[in-house]
């Protein structure tokens, strides 16, 4: 709200505004610069620490050409802008912000007519907190990253907004936390890429294509997310491909293509453990499309999945552990009380074994006429099922 007066004043020709760098030029090194307020002409370039404030009050418009903004000194806080107009070429990587340095403060910006966002090349231990980050207003596939770091560490990502990007990309960048964040209409929440022990918590997407990415990337921690409408694109909620030692807990996952999909970790001792989840109204639950298993699926809840868990081959599922789980297919009962189910739960394959081996199958899935073909094998089978899972302790509240 802080910055709807400029909006008129965005209208007026960027020439005619004066130029940002003077001012950034006069400011000594580790002052303070407070512009008055209004609109002035981008690009600029921090070159030395300082701390710069617009109070809400501040825009700078880079007239559609190059990075509005861009800090090349360490020790530098930008707080309170607004930067709009950047360019738009994907070589280039035009962005609102390019962090290329290390200990920067950057907080409460709005950046909007954007290319890409805010991007950090080789710069560590950076602190992005409470911005909001709007793309132009391109096609999914000519959009440029809301966030993206490359080749940088221990970078604290909190409290932002990000809307109407492609994706918030991480390479060949550890040790980074993504935290906090609130991400809609893009086409990959996350895509991690070589980056280990990242910490992806507490954020909330929704309206993508993809959800959270993890590629040869090991030791990845998905904690604590919303993640819903992943439905395009493959529509996968959390993705890890070739990794291995992640953490995937207290996420709900909700209204997606596919919950969660995995292969088998790169080694039998980096297992994924995967609990205290919620996987509901998904097309399918979980996927796993690995010979190996070694997952470990404790205590989540599995609530009105189309299909609840899809295995590429025969064996991948029950090579997993899966214990204390709750199905909301569960057919047994808890004549007991103690909130566990008196026989395992068992997923076994019957006719969904057609559209599992034939992936062309697929379309038919859920269709009438083979979900009656699955009714008549389960009655009378004439093939030996095959078991996908037995969950020795099925949980039957949540």
């Amino acid at each position: 709200m802080r910055f709807l007066w400029l909006t008129a004043l965005l209208a007026l020709p960027v020439w005619a505004a004066p130029a940002f760098q003077p001012l950034i030029d006069a400011t000594p090194s580790g002052g303070t610069l407070r512009p008055a307020a209004g609109i002035y002409a981008g690009p600029a370039v921090i070159d030395r620490p300082m701390t710069i404030d617009g109070g809400g009050k501040v825009a700078i418009d880079a007239g559609n050409r190059g990075t509005v903004l861009t800090v090349r000194a360490s020790g530098v806080t930008v707080r309170g802008l607004r930067l709009t107009g950047s360019g738009e070429t994907h070589d280039g990587i035009d962005a609102g912000l390019t962090i290329e340095s290390h200990d920067n403060l950057v907080e409460g910006n709005v950046l909007d007519e954007v290319f890409f966002g805010i991007h950090v090349r080789g710069g560590d231990r950076n602190r992005i907190r409470g911005n909001r980050v709007a793309g132009k207003a391109l096609s999914l596939g000519l959009r440029g990253d809301g966030l993206r770091i490359w080749n940088g560490r221990g970078n604290d990502i909190t409290g932002n907004d990000f809307w109407r990007v492609r994706d918030l990309t991480l390479t060949n960048a550890p040790d980074n936390r993504v935290a906090d964040n609130r991400l809609k209409d893009a086409r990959y929440a996350m895509h991690i890429v070589f980056s280990p022990r990242t910490r992806v918590e507490g954020n909330h997407v929704e309206q993508t294509g993809t959800g959270i990415v993890a590629m040869y990337s090991t030791d990845t921690i998905v904690r604590g997310n919303r993640i819903r409408h992943a439905l395009e694109g493959g529509g996968a909620a959390i993705v890890f491909k070739d990794s291995g030692g992640a953490l995937v807990e207290d996420n709900e996952v909700v209204h997606c293509a596919v919950g969660l999909m995995a292969d088998a970790p790169v080694n039998a001792e980096l297992t994924h453990v995967i609990r205290n989840n919620r996987f509901a109204h998904n097309i399918t639950g979980m996927s796993f499309y690995g010979e190996k298993g070694g997952h470990r699926i404790l205590d989540n809840d599995f609530d009105n999945n189309l299909t609840q868990v899809f295995v590429s081959a025969p064996g991948v599922g029950e090579a997993n552990v899966w214990r204390g789980n709750r199905w909301s297919d569960y057919q047994g009962f808890d004549r007991d009380g103690d909130g566990i189910g008196d026989t395992p739960h068992e997923l076994w394959l019957y006719a969904d074994r057609i559209w599992m081996e034939l992936p062309k199958a697929k379309f038919f899935a859920n269709s009438p006429s083979l979900e009656l073909l699955d009714f008549l094998e389960r009655l009378a089978p004439f093939s030996s099922p095959t078991l996908i899972l037995r969950d020795s302790l099925p949980r039957m509240r949540r």
